[in-house]
């Protein structure tokens, strides 16, 4: 079996950090911005220059401006689940700040129906199933913050499955929006949070406070031994984005994926931003395989542990551990 053949599970991608690279070069030139290939891609992808979260954080900046109209907002979901498709991907789910799409006078409910539509139109083509994660946002106003998660709760069960908190994690403390977290389970929303990125384990701790099931990368965690071991005995899972980690320079030396998977702890493998990262889920799967002694059968391991964690009801997980019983026979 080769990592094309794997059936595979993504639980942490930014729809804004994964636009079509011909659909933001028509876009730009319709916006009036005159790029040229190469200056487009200079512009959404990380290089050599970029050393931390907040620099990586960067090359939002225009995906966001081109997102202001509700049929890029569905081009862009329909186009990212279409190629995830074709890359073997059966479940995905997919974040985005819906706050950020607000400047061409659309609202929170045009922003959030018109990325499920793509989604949806997606799963009708190819099958594809997943799910929308709607991001807080560090340094977003409160109230703000707030109409996200009474939107996610508005949709929840139409196609948003969950709320996250994502953004400059080192400058906005995790503990600052714990409340958040309490408003959301009061709405009974599933939630995952950014942490131990660009912060330290104390961004962690804050993290599992919530008693939430799934951190955002969270590899920092390698550095306290008893985080660890809660995190374990919790059962807590990390969507872990290897190439990413390297970009934001979360990670200066080896990747802790491996020992973190031998120590017992619940992975996902994902890749945070195919555009910007300059990745897909395949390439990710290679590079493991290349830089650690990870083999696919571990990496099949990982998207069966990732069932019980995905946002989805017992229905989908039942047929995703379909999918993996066969290729086990």
């Amino acid at each position: 079996m080769t990592v094309k053949d794997i059936p595979k599970i993504v639980l942490h991608l930014h729809l804004d950090g994964s636009v079509d690279i011909n659909d933001a070069y028509e876009w730009t030139k319709k916006d009036g911005m005159n790029y040229t290939k190469k200056e487009l891609l200079r512009e959404l992808q990380v290089d050599k220059n970029v050393k931390n979260l907040n620099d990586y954080l960067e090359k939002f900046n225009l995906p966001c401006k081109l997102l202001q109209t509700c049929r890029r907002l569905e081009i862009t979901s329909y186009h990212l689940f279409k190629k995830l498709a074709k890359l073997n991907v059966i479940y995905a789910e997919v974040r985005f700040a819906p706050n950020k799409h607000l400047d061409n006078n659309l609202n929170l409910d045009d922003v959030v129906i018109s990325v499920i539509n793509g989604m949806n139109k997606a799963n009708a083509e190819v099958g594809i199933m997943g799910g929308i994660i709607l991001s807080l946002m560090r340094g977003d106003k409160k109230e703000d913050n707030l109409a996200v998660i009474d939107i996610a709760s508005k949709y929840l069960g139409k196609g948003v499955v969950a709320v996250d908190l994502a953004g400059a994690e080192a400058i906005y403390p995790t503990r600052d929006y714990l409340d958040l977290f309490k408003y959301a389970k009061y709405k009974k929303i599933p939630f995952t949070i950014h942490a131990g990125e660009a912060a330290g384990i104390e961004s962690i701790k804050e993290a599992l406070e919530t008693g939430t099931k799934r951190i955002g990368h969270g590899i920092r965690v390698i550095e306290n031994k008893d985080i660890e071991k809660k995190l374990i005995d919790d059962s807590v899972l990390l969507e872990i984005c290897v190439t990413s980690n390297y970009q934001t320079e979360a990670i200066k030396g080896p990747h802790p994926i491996e020992k973190l998977y031998r120590d017992g702890v619940k992975i996902n493998i994902s890749t945070d931003n195919d555009t910007v990262s300059n990745i897909d889920i395949n390439k990710e799967y290679e590079k493991i395989l290349d830089e650690t002694n990870l083999e696919i059968d571990d990496l099949i391991k990982c998207n069966m542990d990732s069932i019980e964690y995905i946002f989805a009801n017992k229905e989908v997980k039942n047929k995703l551990r379909d999918v993996y019983e066969k290729i086990r026979k």
